[in-house]
């Protein structure tokens, strides 16, 4: 890449988090590197309102719910999710009403980092957080985003070649 300085397009940056703040400020910087990319990135997202966590939260899907269409941000959801497509029946009926207590006790999406995870490990999580106060939640929230932003984040960067 030499002296070249690497700078995302903001549409880009949107399939790694939907907060157009957080994409506007990575994108207005110069990144060197993968890594300052991924420096920049935590720290656009620390600054966010909870606002802007609510409209990157508004762009994912249910946990267990099946997105369609073909674009980076449903193919990268479907990869995240992966761990559900061998849930049996009895876990994802747990996760589709959890979902909706959830839902119904903070006001948006259950938001967990799915990669890796088994659907047992994402209802587990899903019925301790349901536990959690708004605050101590919302710092869940923000440190789950964190996880699947800076893991997007490497996909763009690998699908790029950079």
């Amino acid at each position: 890449m030499g002296a070249e300085r690497w700078i995302p397009r903001e549409a880009d940056l949107l399939t790694c988090c939907a907060s157009r703040r957080w994409a506007r400020t990575v994108a207005a910087g110069r990144h060197g590197d993968p890594a300052a990319l991924r420096a920049a990135s935590a720290r656009a997202l620390a600054e966010l309102d909870w606002e802007d966590v609510m409209e990157a939260l508004a762009a994912h899907p249910r946990i267990g719910d099946r997105v369609a269409g073909s674009g980076q941000e449903a193919r990268w959801s479907r990869d995240e999710q992966s761990g559900m497509d061998t849930a049996a029946e009895d876990v994802r009926r747990a996760l589709a009403e959890g979902n909706l207590a959830y839902e119904k006790r903070f006001g948006h999406v259950f938001l967990a980092c799915a990669t890796g995870c088994r659907a047992a490990e994402l209802l587990a999580a899903l019925r301790a957080r349901l536990g959690n106060d708004i605050g101590t939640e919302r710092r869940v929230v923000r440190a789950e985003l964190s996880k699947i932003v800076d893991l997007r984040l490497a996909r763009l960067v690998t699908e790029e070649g950079r």
